[in-house]
């Protein structure tokens, strides 16, 4: 959720200067910030050091802020973004059977835990290897299930360019993972 835009607007000048009002913003953000990291990366202890890595650098770098009429959380989504980018070209990720063992409940074996696991990653590879713009989109929607008009606000497009994004998104996906649509199978 984003702050009344006036209110933000000044809450963002004053951090500028204020260390208190950019404390506020990183209250407000926080948890949105880190629930978008943390679907991407789908680990706590990664997520908690990129989320960290991400207020670090938007504090550094808050003095060359400018609003664009934007909302603030967009330019963090857009740290994050690059983040997660950077964290994923320095690190492969890595399966961790045991956080797949102790999620598995007793209704489906280790095998389904770690095959659906495996799947999961394999979509997340394929939008990962999306262009930036379809990438975050796909993100946003999947990672965050945000609605259309909250996507464009954050990402400066309209909704249809949005729909449009993906769309071809999820074309790029199931192009990368070998999935042909049902209406061209035969």
């Amino acid at each position: 959720m984003t702050l009344p835009r006036a209110y933000e607007d000044g809450l963002v000048e004053r951090a500028k200067e204020d260390p208190a009002a950019f404390g506020e913003l990183y209250d407000h953000y926080f948890g949105q910030i880190y629930r978008f990291v943390y679907s991407r990366l789908r680990s706590q202890e990664a997520a908690e050091d990129i989320t960290a890595e991400v207020f670090f650098k938007a504090l550094r770098a808050i003095g060359r802020y400018r609003p664009s009429g934007h909302p603030f959380s967009a330019w963090l989504y857009q740290i994050s973004v690059n983040a997660i980018a950077d964290h994923y070209r320095a690190k492969r990720p890595e399966s961790d059977l045991d956080s797949v063992i102790g999620v598995a409940s007793t209704e489906r074996s280790v095998e389904e835990a770690i095959s659906e696991r495996d799947e999961a990653a394999r979509v997340w590879a394929a939008i990962d290897s999306l262009p930036t713009h379809q990438r975050t989109a796909l993100t946003l929607k999947l990672g965050e299930d945000l609605k259309l008009a909250q996507i464009g606000e954050i990402m400066g497009k309209s909704e249809g360019a949005v729909k449009l994004l993906i769309h071809r998104g999820m074309i790029g996906v199931r192009h990368r993972l070998g999935v042909t649509p049902q209406a061209e199978r035969v």
